[in-house]
C-alpha cells in the first residue's frame, strides 16, 4: 500500500498533527475551566471539536490524496465534505459567540440569529451539490484533489457570516473589553488573509494554521479576561461577605443581648432573640427603662429584607428610643416617631410597632399597636392565648397619624409574648405556614417555663415543622413574666 506524500503534503500533515494536538489540549483547558460562562465554555468546547473534525479531514485527505482505488475515490468525496462542511459550521459558532457576547438589542438579536441559520443552510446545500456536480472540487482517475470551477462559492456562505461578525463588533464591540474585541478580529482577518494566499496557491495549507493559531489565540483571551473578572467578583464577593459580617455584628450589638438582663431587679424576667433570615434583618425588638418604675417593650419588624431594612430598622430603633421621655404613652411614642419618620422617608419603607409600657410596681402594662401581629399573654394560672388588641395604621406611611393605647393588668406570674410574623409564617417546602395555632401549642407546652425555656420550645417547633426549608423571614421573640414587688415577687420566682 503506497501513499504519494510529497514535500509539501508531508509539511501539511505533520503541521496539522501539531494543530490537532493543540485542539485537544484546549480543549481539556476549556472543560476544566469552571470560571467560564456556561455557555462560552460550551461553545468553545463545541468549536474545538469542529476544529478538530475539520483538520482531521483534512490530514486524512492530505494522506490519501493521489492513492488509487475506487473506494478511495468515495472517501476522498466524503472526507472533503465533511472538512469543508465543518468550516461552515466553526464561522457559524463564531457568529453567535459574537451574537451572545456583544448583545444586540433583542428586536436585531433574532433576525441575526436566522440570518446565521440561513447562511449555514446555504453553505450546506452549496457543498451538496458541489459534491455531485464537481463544482465546488472533484478528484481525477488518479484520486488527486483539484478545485472546482465555482470554488470560491464554497467561501461564500462563512465570508457572509463573517461580515455579520463585522458589523456586530463595530456596532457593539465596546461592550466588550479591549482584548477580547481585538481576538475577534485577529479571528476572523486571519483566515480572510489564508483564504486569498489560497485561491493562487495549493502549497502549504495556510488556512489551516490560520484557523488554529488565532481560534487558540481568541480562547487564551476570552479565558484570561473571564478568569480576571471571576477572581475580581470573587475579591467583590469577599469584601460584601466581610462587610455583612460586620453590619451582622453592629446588628446583634444594637440590640440588647446580655441575658439575665437587669438582674437586680426582681419585678420581672425578660428574654429575647433575633434571627435574621440573611445576614441582616429589618426585625428588631427593645426593652429599656424610661424610668425607675416603667419598662419600655418594643417589637417592630420593617418592610423588606436585607440590608436596606436593616439600615431603615435601626433609624427606626433609635427614632423610637429617642422618641421614648418619661410619662409619655405608647399612643405618643408611636406619634411622635411616625412625624420623625415621615419628615425623611424618600424610600416610602415602613415599619409595624408594638409597644408597651409595664409599670412595675402595680404590674399595669399600657400598649399601643401599629400594625403588628397581635401579642399572646398568660395570666397566672392559665394558659397562652392570643389578645385580641386594636390595630393603628403602620409607621411610616401617612402623615397625621394618632394612635390609641390600651391598659392590661398583669398579676404576679403573667406572661407577655411578643413576636414578628416570621415566627407563624414560617413554611414547609410544601408551603404550609406554622401558624398562630402551633404558637400556641408549642408556648402551652410547658406554660409554667421561664422566658427562655419558653423561646427554645418555640424555636425548636418552627425548626421541627419547617426541616430543611429555607429561613424566609426573620424570627424575633421576646417574653417578659411579671412578678410583682416585694413577696409578691418571690411568691411567683416559688412557683
Amino acid at each position: 500500500m503506497v501513499f504519494n506524500i510529497t514535500t509539501v503534503n508531508l509539511i501539511n500533515a505533520l503541521l496539522i498533527c501539531v494543530g490537532i494536538g493543540v485542539c485537544v489540549l484546549c480543549f481539556l483547558q476549556i472543560s476544566a475551566s469552571v470560571h467560564l460562562q456556561k455557555t462560552v465554555r460550551r461553545y468553545f468546547q463545541i468549536f474545538f471539536l469542529l476544529i478538530l473534525l475539520y483538520i482531521t479531514a483534512h490530514l486524512v485527505r492530505e494522506l490519501w490524496d493521489g492513492r488509487p482505488g475506487r473506494g478511495v475515490h468515495t472517501a476522498l468525496y466524503i472526507v472533503t465534505f465533511v472538512e469543508m462542511l465543518a468550516a461552515g459550521f466553526m464561522s457559524h459558532l463564531i457568529s453567535l459567540l459574537v451574537l451572545f457576547l456583544t448583545k444586540p438589542d433583542s428586536e436585531a438579536r433574532k433576525p441575526l440569529f436566522f440570518a446565521l441559520l440561513a447562511l449555514l443552510a446555504l453553505h450546506a446545500a452549496i457543498l451538496i451539490v458541489g459534491c455531485f456536480t464537481g463544482w465546488i472540487y472533484y478528484f481525477d482517475e488518479a484520486n488527486v484533489y483539484h478545485r472546482g470551477a465555482a470554488y470560491t462559492l464554497s467561501n461564500l456562505a462563512p465570508l457572509g457570516m463573517l461580515c455579520i461578525d463585522v458589523a456586530l463588533l463595530l456596532r457593539h464591540g465596546k461592550r466588550l473589553s479591549p482584548r477580547v474585541r481585538s481576538a475577534f478580529w485577529v479571528y476572523m482577518i486571519a483566515p480572510i488573509a489564508a483564504i486569498l494566499i489560497q485561491l493562487v496557491s495549493y502549497g502549504v495549507q495556510f488556512i489551516i494554521f490560520a484557523t488554529v493559531g488565532a481560534a487558540v489565540y481568541m480562547f487564551s483571551v476570552i479565558v484570561r479576561s473571564q478568569n480576571a473578572e471571576y477572581a475580581k467578583q470573587q475579591l467583590e464577593s469577599s469584601r460584601i461577605e466581610t462587610e455583612l459580617s460586620m453590619a451582622t455584628r453592629i446588628q446583634a450589638s444594637m440590640l440588647p443581648n446580655i441575658f439575665p438582663a437587669f438582674p437586680e431587679r426582681p419585678e420581672f424576667e425578660i428574654f429575647a432573640s433575633m434571627d435574621p433570615a440573611k445576614e441582616v434583618g429589618g426585625d428588631f425588638y427593645d426593652f429599656f427603662f424610661v424610668d425607675e418604675n416603667h419598662l419600655c417593650m418594643i417589637m417592630a419588624d420593617v418592610s423588606g429584607k436585607g440590608v436596606p431594612a436593616a439600615l431603615f430598622m435601626m433609624a427606626s430603633k433609635i427614632i423610637l428610643q429617642s422618641s421614648a421621655g418619661p410619662g409619655l404613652s405608647p399612643a405618643e411614642i408611636l406619634t411622635r416617631t411616625n412625624e420623625a419618620i415621615r419628615a425623611n422617608n424618600q424610600e416610602e419603607m415602613f415599619v409595624t410597632v408594638w409597644l408597651g409600657i409595664l409599670e412595675l410596681s402595680t404590674g399595669r402594662l399600657t400598649a399601643a399597636n401599629a400594625g403588628h401581629e397581635k401579642p399572646i399573654m398568660k395570666s397566672p394560672e392559665g394558659s397562652f392565648e392570643v389578645l385580641m388588641d386594636k390595630h393603628g395604621l403602620v409607621v411610616g406611611v401617612m402623615d397625621g397619624i394618632r394612635y390609641r393605647a390600651y391598659d392590661v393588668q398583669l398579676q404576679p406570674g403573667s406572661k407577655l409574648f411578643l413576636y414578628t410574623d416570621g415566627v407563624p409564617e414560617a413554611s414547609r417546602a410544601d408551603g404550609e405556614i406554622f401558624g398562630i395555632e402551633r404558637t400556641l401549642a408549642a408556648l402551652n407546652e410547658n406554660p409554667d417555663a421561664n422566658p427562655v425555656e419558653l423561646l427554645k420550645n418555640v424555636r425548636s417547633a418552627v425548626d421541627g415543622f419547617v426541616r430543611d426549608a429555607e429561613q424566609f423571614d426573620d424570627l424575633t421573640m421576646l417574653c417578659v413574666e411579671y412578678k410583682g414587688t416585694g413577696s409578691d415577687a418571690a411568691a411567683s420566682g416559688d412557683q
